[in-house]
């Protein structure tokens, strides 16, 4: 018995569709999956990210301080990345925190790219650990330059979006406190400026001892960082401290800026 061409295109017509209600079913449970892990991800750490030379311990002064104050205290996660790309940890992200600290150090090197390489690397790894999608950055000194760098070269790409920075005494332009010159360093973070997602609330603190700088960073050096932030995200807001403790190396632990992450990075 002959099969007639119409039967047989319409049997592979039939095979067709059933290909496609299968795709389509694969592909819904899939995204029904994906949807679960965003719904149920309701952690955002506010990451903080330490200078070249300070330890995983820098902020600690101030997270103290700050879960003084705080009727549920936040947990603490310290990360460290080593030379070699291991990741060593200690602490934990208590489950159903929405705002832990990660403290993220960076092994020795001063090198900004080489630390903003870790820093993104070491991010990855943590949020596919503790299925964070959202995130907050302080970085104090140096810190800020290498949440900038990262932050124009990919730190959002496909797994994390950004949705605060607060740098501290970030020298943008080095410890060049000429307005009329801008580093190596300065021309490359405004050159690729146009890469810094522009949802993102930055703040940007300074302190002063002298109205000039804050024992090490020259003020106008942290203002810099205006020409590369200002109209590119969302909002820019830049805030000046002075008085007691506004010494570079007192700033993580300065009441004012306490509060200042309490009220634009906690809320």
């Amino acid at each position: 018995m002959r099969i007639s061409k119409k039967i047989i295109i319409s049997i592979g017509l039939l095979c067709f569709l059933m290909t496609l209600i299968f795709l389509s079913d694969k592909w819904t449970k899939q995204n029904i999956s994906n949807l679960k892990i965003q719904r149920n991800s309701v952690t955002e750490p506010i990451v903080l990210v330490p200078g070249s030379n300070a330890t995983q311990y820098r902020f600690d002064p101030l997270i103290r301080d700050i879960n003084k104050r705080e009727k549920t205290p936040h947990s603490l996660l310290r990360v460290l990345v080593h030379k070699n790309y291991t990741i060593s940890y200690s602490g934990a992200i208590k489950k159903g925190e929405r705002q832990p600290f990660i403290e993220d150090n960076k092994d020795g090197f001063k090198n900004i790219k080489k630390q903003a390489i870790w820093l993104k690397y070491a991010l990855k790894y943590i949020s596919q650990q503790y299925e964070f999608r959202k995130i907050s950055l302080i970085g104090h000194s140096n810190g800020g330059l290498i949440i900038t760098y990262a932050l124009e070269h990919n730190l959002t790409s496909h797994y994390l979006t950004v949705q605060k920075v607060m740098t501290i005494a970030a020298p943008y332009n080095l410890n060049d406190s000429s307005v009329r010159s801008e580093t190596e360093l300065l021309e490359n973070l405004i050159a690729n400026r146009k890469y810094i997602p522009n949802s993102i609330d930055m703040y940007s603190l300074a302190g002063t001892q002298s109205y000039s700088n804050d024992g090490l960073v020259p003020l106008y050096s942290v203002l810099a960082g205006r020409y590369i932030y200002q109209k590119q995200v969302k909002h820019y807001t830049q805030i000046t401290v002075s008085g007691v403790g506004a010494e570079h190396s007192d700033l993580p632990q300065n009441q004012q800026i306490i509060m200042a992450i309490e009220q634009y990075i906690e809320k």
